[in-house]
């Protein structure tokens, strides 16, 4: 328990949103890097005589002698040691360091050698009386929610606090939770089983208060009630607003809630497709996936003029070499619009990560290394890491050549001038140079924290 007391003139309050060196090679120049929320909404919380301060690592540098009390980092997985790394410096400067988010509630053991208090789980309850207890000088080694908690009356996130974000600086959510249990997700360890929706007439007054024309919903399904989608599509319709959205395949057959989207303004869908493989879905727990009706469900879409974005993970156990030729004759054949490009990745917490520690197959537990975008950390059933990983770079370079994206662009038709710029984004980081080895070797399995 750390005994420093502010209680007379407040905390000053600094809030970071780490990024590694991995991912900030790899996304550099890409067009489509909304802001992260989370410090955004809980700097809503800081209120006087506490004064709050945000650095998001995408674009400014933390300054580690900066004035502050009390310092809150939010940790996901491929961040944890550069978190770990960063709160080091802080306590070394007398700075009290809460670590909280996804990795931090995975392992709140390893995460309590680095902070001075960690937070598990949703923050609505316990952020508030961190700051509180910070204050008097009776900081708590953990806080964690007790229920899950409500979704209405929420603050306001701090956007006015992102530097640098210009049109992308705008997120929202309208609900948490999702109601699949897929294998290599774990989205249920980190929140509560409850899935829960803002009130619409929240979400609609926030929205009007956007700066930009454009805004994505962090939901992790947007469609999952259509009678709650069907109110809040025609809430924003008044808005003007144009925004992105994370769906399923199958959440998409209703023809009313596409229409409704549209109206509302939604220019694109990202579609959680993740395989053509019918093996690979199965072993995933995402059979409600049909490869078999991708295609219809892509113009499905498409008559409604918004963007096909298609999530695509390559490294199943139900895959094998072939699977990077299929996967782009299929993404060719059914005309997505661009794609999200990912090496399988067994988070901590999920059902797949617990399978392969028992079978021995990771490589590694460099959590830097755990980002689905520059690294394999595990043995594939069916290839090599080595084969995998070339596979990866064979499917991103041929599906973002020039012709390519030129040949979606023509053949859909829909929004060509902001499709094209997704794609061209993409392309962009092909060249990125990202330090250290895609294939962490076995003398790395020790975790190094």
């Amino acid at each position: 328990m750390k005994n420093t007391s502010n209680a007379g003139r407040g905390l000053r309050v600094l809030l970071i949103t780490p990024e590694n060196p991995f991912i900030r090679a790899f996304r550099r120049g890409q067009v489509n890097n909304f802001a992260q929320l989370t410090m955004p909404y809980l700097a809503g919380f800081v209120k006087s005589p506490h004064r709050v301060t945000l650095i998001d690592e995408y674009n400014r540098p933390v300054d580690f002698d900066a004035a502050c009390d009390l310092v809150g980092i939010t940790c996901n997985t491929p961040n944890a040691q550069h978190v770990y790394r960063m709160a080091a410096a802080f306590r070394a400067r007398g700075r009290m360091v809460v670590l909280g988010g996804p990795h931090a509630t995975l392992l709140p053991a390893e995460a309590d050698q680095h902070a001075d208090a960690v937070v598990i789980g949703e923050a609505e309850e316990t952020w508030p009386q961190v700051l509180e207890d910070a204050a008097r000088g009776v900081l708590q080694r953990r806080y964690a929610a007790e229920r899950a908690p409500l979704l209405d009356a929420l603050p306001r996130p701090r956007r006015d606090l992102l530097a640098g974000r210009r049109l992308l600086g705008e997120t929202i959510i309208a609900t948490r939770g999702c109601p699949h249990r897929c294998t290599y997700c774990n989205l249920r360890q980190i929140y509560f089983p409850e899935v829960r929706f803002r009130p619409v007439a929240d979400i609609v007054a926030e929205v009007k208060s956007f700066r930009s024309p454009f805004f994505a919903f962090w939901d992790d399904h947007l469609f999952m009630d259509p009678a709650y989608a069907l109110s809040l599509f025609e809430g924003l319709a008044e808005t003007g607003k144009r925004w992105a959205a994370m769906v399923t395949p199958a959440s998409t057959t209703d023809e009313r809630l596409l229409a409704a989207a549209a109206k509302a303004g939604c220019a694109c869908l990202f579609l959680g497709i993740e395989s053509f493989s019918r093996e690979s879905l199965l072993e995933a727990n995402k059979g409600f996936n049909r490869p078999e009706d991708y295609g219809e469900c892509v113009a499905r879409i498409h008559r409604h003029k918004i963007l096909v974005q298609a999530g695509i993970v390559f490294g199943f156990d139900g895959d094998d070499a072939t699977i990077f030729e299929k996967t782009l004759a299929e993404t060719e054949r059914i005309g997505i619009d661009g794609a999200t490009v990912s090496i399988l990745t067994p988070f901590p917490g999920s059902l797949l990560y617990q399978r392969l520690e028992r079978e021995q197959r990771l490589l590694t537990h460099d959590w830097s290394y755990y980002n689905g975008k520059t690294a394999v950390v595990f043995e594939p059933a069916r290839m090599t890491p080595a084969a995998l990983w070339n596979g990866y770079l064979w499917f991103r370079r041929r599906f973002f050549a020039r012709r390519a994206i030129l040949n979606r662009v023509r053949r859909s038709g829909v929004r060509p001038l902001e499709s094209l710029a997704l794609n061209w984004g993409y392309r962009r980081t092909l060249d990125n140079r990202i330090p250290g080895t895609p294939i962490p070797t076995r003398e790395n399995r020790k975790r190094d924290v």
